[in-house]
């Protein structure tokens, strides 16, 4: 029978495992704001920071995998404490696909502000969705870590707003580029980061939809923010 000290070292196992994805979660949030702050401002130097950084995410990734590994083969976890495992397993999987999208947007910074422009675009729109994008981020860690599900459908709207910021920001690269065929390269480089981002309020998105499976055991996939709410009620 499993003593009250293996159960106390257990517990210790998974704090430990839930401290790891917040670490990670925190490299990825330094992430996303020194990405967009190297588009913007040309800070090259920076932008090459992120790429390097990526590797730490991805070892994070994989140490809280094992971690996981070992757990599940160790203390063959059931019901709640086998939810919390798998919805830690999903969870970095994307942050590490978050991370991915950063230094997607840091090599664009330096396609950018490399070449001989003849112009630069204007980063509004990208700056105003990555401010979003960063919220939910935020929102879905501060979700994981206490374990605590009402943020969700917040977080669903936000999506949203992300995925028509992104439709706007296309409308726009599209004009430009029909207005002066010179700015198509710099426009499809704009294109591939507004996308990164518009990944990244995908992922933080699923991010609190594990949380409300976690809480509430109930899977709010490809449901609406309203639909989501009355779930959660």
């Amino acid at each position: 029978m499993p003593t009250e000290h293996t159960f106390k070292q257990f517990d210790v196992d998974l704090e430990s495992i839930r401290a790891n994805v917040l670490k990670m979660g925190g490299l990825v949030e330094e992430q996303i704001t020194r990405s967009v702050e190297a588009l913007i401002n040309g800070n090259l130097g920076l932008a090459d920071d992120v790429i390097a950084q990526d590797h730490s995410v991805n070892a994070l990734e994989v140490q809280i995998d094992e971690e996981v590994a070992h757990i599940i083969a160790k203390r063959q976890p059931t019901a709640s404490d086998l939810r919390m495992l798998m919805m830690v397993v999903k969870t970095i999987t994307d942050l590490e696909r978050i991370g991915d999208e950063a230094s997607k947007i840091a090599r664009m910074a330096k396609l950018i502000h490399q070449g001989e422009r003849l112009s630069l675009p204007r980063f509004n729109e990208i700056k105003y969705m990555s401010t979003i994008v960063l919220d939910m981020l935020r929102k879905a860690l501060d979700s994981f870590a206490r374990l605590e599900a009402s943020h969700a459908a917040a977080i669903a709207r936000q999506d949203d707003e992300v995925d028509e910021e992104f439709r706007l920001s296309l409308r726009h690269l599209i004009t430009f580029m029909m207005e002066d065929p010179r700015t198509i390269s710099v426009s499809i480089d704009i294109l591939f980061a507004a996308k990164a981002i518009e990944r990244m309020g995908d992922h933080a998105k699923n991010m609190s939809e594990y949380v409300v499976y976690m809480v509430k055991g109930k899977d709010v996939r490809h449901t609406s923010p309203e639909e989501m709410e009355k779930e959660l009620l």
